[in-house]
């Protein structure tokens, strides 16, 4: 794998850390040890990712576990809820694009109606974060989709110039 693809698969990882250790933290302030419990299980089954993506039945599992744990926290946590922008960018790695373009248009508004009903009602922002989130996200997928391709038929058979 190339350089900047491996930067950024460790940049959205990165994210993913930092993003579940600002909500643990959050819910370790608020006494809240179970929500900060379950926070930690989230990140361990997370971690298990990279592990797994080479494998498509695991990933998909893998991938269904941690929405479905993330699912769960966003609905106690108001903190978990951000952690869909990473999920979002697991979904177009590991689902097939079909799949991956159905998943992100289906996690987008669980997390923005999530957000709302926490915040107490919808506002600009909480739809404008996670939808502006998801076509960034999605675009980015696309683009590496494209790159990895166009790196895998060069030096091929039907490489431009005859090469």
């Amino acid at each position: 794998m190339d350089i900047p693809l491996r930067l950024l698969r460790w940049t959205m990882h990165a994210t993913a850390c930092g993003l579940l250790l600002i909500a643990v933290a959050a819910m370790l302030h608020e006494g809240r040890a179970a929500e900060a419990a379950g926070g930690v299980l989230l990140g361990l089954l997370y971690a298990a990712g990279p592990v797994v993506e080479s494998r498509p039945v695991t990933a998909r599992v893998w991938l269904a576990s941690v929405t479905a744990g993330w699912v769960v926290l966003a609905a106690v946590a108001p903190p978990f809820v951000w952690l869909a922008f990473p999920l979002l960018f697991a979904y177009l790695r590991v689902l097939p694009l079909w799949a991956a373009m159905f998943g992100v248009g289906m996690l987008t508004p669980v997390a923005i109606g999530v957000a709302a009903w926490h915040a107490g009602g919808l506002t600009a922002p909480l739809v404008l974060g996670p939808g502006v989130a998801a076509v960034l996200v999605t675009l980015l997928a696309l683009a590496c989709r494209a790159l990895c391709a166009e790196r895998g038929s060069a030096g091929g058979p039907g490489r431009a110039g005859g090469e």
